[in-house]
């Protein structure tokens, strides 16, 4: 498929000056690093990367879940994470000047959790309204 924007492994490898590694094994690089997690269920973890396995399984330290509602935010204190490789579906490193750039607003853990519940009511009320809209139009749900 030459041409065709397509890059092999090699030609990937070929791009980054022999420092590409494939698969799992590149995040043996982000060791030590504050990380950002995202899991299947969209819960965020941020934590510092302690060990990692041939499963993508992550050990994370000094964890927090971040919960993010508009343009706020609250911080979670968690502790030690073991994040199953299977549940990741996001992780990267964490730029601290890019964190602190960010336009959003930190608020307590007990008002982030009041957003969060509040935003959940309302897309339930959402999607009830949309699967009533539906079956008015004789469309199964």
């Amino acid at each position: 498929m030459e041409g065709h924007g397509v890059q092999t492994d090699l030609q990937a490898k070929d791009s980054f000056d022999g420092k590409y590694i494939p698969g799992t094994a590149s995040l043996i690089a982000e060791v030590d690093k504050r990380i950002l997690v995202v899991l299947r269920g969209g819960r965020t973890l941020i934590g510092y990367l302690r060990s990692i396995d041939q499963f993508a399984n992550l050990l994370l330290q000094d964890t927090v879940e971040r919960i993010h509602v508009g343009k706020k935010y609250g911080d979670i204190p968690r502790g030690i994470f073991l994040v199953r490789g299977e549940n990741m579906v996001l992780c990267g490193e964490i730029e601290k000047s890019l964190e602190e750039s960010m336009e959003l607003e930190k608020v307590s853990i007990e008002e982030i959790i009041e957003a969060q519940r509040q935003e959940n009511e309302k897309r339930e009320k959402e999607n009830k309204r949309k699967e009533e809209l539906l079956r008015q139009k004789g469309l199964p749900v």
